[in-house]
């Protein structure tokens, strides 16, 4: 009797292993590297929002199996906190996929941890072009500096802007901006009248527009980090006079988005920016996604591009794990990424089968104030346009 039952016994407990075993096969786990905290915990915030509006939408499970999401800190720009947190989420934490990366040196950084562990790795920001190119499992679903830049310097060069100043911070993306929208604006016949860089840390703009006004340009097409930089310069050009001088603003992606424009105010009015998201994009789907986000944040907080890369990875990671029927490999993925073509808030997107990047409209707007409030106002566009920076 003794014998026997320890054969049951044993026989339950290899079927309770086996079945937690199963159980446990069936959640997928989705590691997210952002900036929770610190100055920057506003992008982790737009990250954590976007992935909630699709799982609110979506459901928590796809072909069957459950989504769980990790979050780890990394605070802001730090490569080696990255990485060492895309390793943690692997190792400890046995995730099925890495996603989130505000930064290009945090996802430069992980992208060796995505190759040697095989993970597919789904960058929602980091926009420096050649991010892509340095791990085979990176699918980048916001988009890259050339990809915004370019085009606008083309649009200012075909619409009246014979002349601009450029000023950018010093550092990868700034020069990344700086060299492609030179290379569209002079291509088509523009002329640039100066140019400088700034350091990362610049909050006080004056001794660079007294530069730009002295030198008279139709424009300034300036590149800076989101957030305070950008105010300061506005608050500052308004100050200066620069726009009675008969000088635009020319900026890319994350220049105006609904907190910046709440923050600079009338300043802001007139800045023309090329980018591939803004709350006030016309379409049903957008107006579906902007209350949604609002629910999902307690009407704190508007979506921004960021969000909206976030909430477009979620559906290429679901795509993935769907048309493998819940049992996906890397390879799978990735696979499943490549060509996948969808509509979003921002509009018609693909992923480039070659350089797993988006492909995606890159919108002309105009800040404008609209029913008493400012908004992000497209009026013209470039169709799916690809990273030139490939």
């Amino acid at each position: 009797m003794r014998k026997t039952y320890w054969i049951h016994a044993a026989s339950a407990l290899i079927l309770a292993t086996s079945a937690g075993r199963v159980t446990a096969q069936k959640v997928i786990k989705i590691g997210v590297v952002a900036p929770m905290s610190g100055v920057f915990a506003s992008y982790g915030k737009q990250i954590e929002n976007g992935i909630s509006v699709f799982i609110h939408e979506h459901g928590d499970k796809v072909a069957g199996r459950k989504v769980t999401v990790i979050y780890k800190d990394n605070a802001g720009p730090n490569p080696e906190a990255a990485k060492r947190l895309a390793q943690e989420l692997v190792v400890n934490d046995k995730v099925d996929v890495l996603a989130g990366f505000a930064f290009t040196p945090d996802a430069m950084a992980a992208a060796p941890v995505a190759t040697q562990s095989k993970k597919p790795m789904y960058v929602m920001l980091a926009a420096t072009s050649s991010v892509s190119t340095k791990s085979p499992y990176i699918v980048r679903t916001s988009y890259t500096i050339p990809q915004t830049a370019e085009p606008m310097g083309k649009w200012a060069a075909k619409n009246g802007i014979k002349r601009a100043f450029v000023m950018v911070s010093d550092y990868g993306p700034g020069l990344d901006a700086e060299t492609w929208f030179k290379k569209g604006f002079t291509e088509n016949g523009g002329q640039i009248v100066g140019e400088v860089r700034v350091p990362l840390a610049t909050r006080d703009f004056s001794p660079f527009l007294r530069r730009i006004k002295d030198a008279a340009p139709d424009a300034v097409f300036t590149f800076l980090p989101a957030g305070e930089p950008i105010v300061s310069f506005m608050k500052g050009f308004k100050d200066g006079d620069l726009g009675k001088a008969g000088i635009k603003v020319l900026a890319t992606e994350g220049w105006a988005d609904d907190d910046t424009l709440a923050a600079v105010g009338d300043a802001a009015i007139g800045a023309i920016s090329t980018g591939y998201y803004s709350t006030a994009h016309p379409s049903a789907q957008n107006r579906q996604f902007v209350a949604n986000f609002a629910n999902v944040g307690n009407g704190k907080l508007a979506p921004n591009f960021i969000a909206v890369a976030a909430y477009d990875a979620m559906r290429v990671i679901y795509q993935g794990i769907k048309g493998q029927n819940g049992k996906p490999s890397s390879e799978d993925m990735i696979a499943a990424a490549k060509g996948f073509q969808f509509e979003s808030p921002r509009g018609p997107a693909l992923i480039d089968k070659d350089t797993r990047d988006i492909v995606q409209n890159v919108y002309v707007r105009r800040v404008e104030r609209v029913d008493g409030k400012l908004v992000n106002r497209e009026f013209d566009h470039f169709s799916m346009v690809k990273d030139p920076g490939k």
